[in-house]
């Protein structure tokens, strides 16, 4: 039985630069502070040519998270949260503060 909802940290290293440590702690405090019981970071660097969502994806779905929280949008793709990443969690936002409530209809929640 779970009794907070799990949420995982996502940051982009070659976004954040010389703040990651910063943006990483920022995240985890965001997520204390809303309830959550935070289970992962996931860090990624987007200059690998990896597919940037799949471990953060492939994460999502293993531990059941019902949350990601991320430092900004600056983080996606073109800035803007990606809308297959809404179809199953909610994205929260440190800077500025905002949530994206998710969009799915799967009944997961």
């Amino acid at each position: 039985m779970k009794f907070r909802p799990t949420a995982i940290g996502y940051v982009r290293s070659d976004i954040s630069g010389v703040r990651q440590a910063w943006d990483e702690t920022e995240v985890r405090s965001a997520a204390a502070l809303r309830g959550f019981d935070f289970a992962k970071m996931i860090v990624i660097d987007g200059r690998t040519g990896r597919p940037l969502l799949a471990g953060l994806k492939a994460t999502i779905a293993r531990i059941e998270v019902e949350a990601v929280f991320v430092p900004s949008t600056k983080h996606f793709e073109g800035g803007t949260v990606p809308c297959d990443l809404r179809q199953t969690v909610d994205v929260i936002t440190v800077s500025p503060e905002n949530t994206y409530t998710r969009t799915g209809s799967d009944g997961h929640r």
